[in-house]
């Protein structure tokens, strides 16, 4: 179980006595030419392919789900925000960047200096306040992948738990904005189809140090790299709940070069918990 951290205390303090926030910006809509009644016509031509640019993306503006919403920072570099909706719903914005569109994946979304030949996206930040931010919005956590059983010792997987979360990406590609599900960027190599399973919120693990037990606060096993996973690793905050050995990765996903942005092209990574059937 998560414990608390100032960052969480200071998440809920904000999402319980509101606080200055600023609206999202709609970009503006394209002027539209008139046609000249007098002008001749003309033959028709074979359109010239658009040019696809290599040059990396800016941030765009955060896509927020509705025009009254407002967004919240949540740190003082501005990487990760906490979205309330008219109708009280919550989402989590993150910035991050692209640092990988061709290769083997085992995480979609990876800390910055660690996993970034085998994930797409990376975040400079600690994964404790993403998983404090969704704990804010009320999201549920469970638990992480198991292999072995603790009791008899035996292999025996179980699959990680928690409460789905969407998963979605907002950003800019050739001057076009885009907003789809994350799982768009991914192939299943058994499929040919992209990725159709949900992520789960896990929740990683919190370890001691052993050489320093009563360091406050524990570390985050996140931090390792395992911030929204492919395959599964015990320390993942957000896994898919089958089974995909980091051993056979190569039999599973590979990122679909076509759908993502350059390199280094700022991306907002939106979270989401998906409300449980009743």
């Amino acid at each position: 179980m998560l414990r608390p951290v100032p960052l969480l205390l200071a998440i809920f303090a904000m999402v319980l006595a509101g606080c200055d926030a600023f609206p999202g910006r709609a970009p503006d809509a394209p002027a539209t030419a008139k046609p000249t009644p007098s002008a001749a016509p003309t033959p028709a031509t074979k359109a010239e392919p658009k040019p696809v640019s290599t040059e990396p993306a800016a941030l765009p503006e955060a896509p927020l789900a509705d025009p009254k919403s407002k967004i919240t920072p949540l740190n003082k570099e501005k990487t990760l925000f906490l979205e309330k909706k008219p109708d009280g719903g919550m989402r989590v914005f993150v910035v991050t960047e692209v640092c990988l569109r061709e290769g083997l994946l085992e995480v979609l979304l990876c800390k910055a200096k660690t996993k970034e030949h085998e994930s797409i996206l990376r975040v400079d930040l600690d994964p404790r306040y993403i998983h404090s931010a969704l704990l804010a919005t009320g999201a549920k956590v469970g638990s992480p992948v198991q292999f072995v059983n603790p009791k008899s010792g035996e292999l025996e997987y179980k699959p990680a738990s928690g409460q789905k979360i969407r998963v979605s990406v907002h950003y800019s590609r050739d001057g076009e904005l885009k907003t789809h599900a994350a799982q768009d960027w991914v192939l299943d190599k058994k499929t040919k189809k992209p990725m159709t399973y949900d992520w789960v919120f896990a929740g990683s693990r919190f370890i001691r140090n052993p050489d320093a037990p009563k360091d406050n606060p524990e570390y985050y096993c996140a931090n390792n790299g395992e911030v929204i996973c492919l395959s599964n690793f015990v320390d993942s905050m957000l896994d898919l709940p089958v089974e995909v050995s980091k051993d056979e990765i190569d039999l599973h996903f590979e990122p679909i070069t076509a759908k993502i942005p350059p390199l280094k092209s700022k991306v907002w990574l939106i979270l989401e918990p998906i409300a449980e059937k009743k």
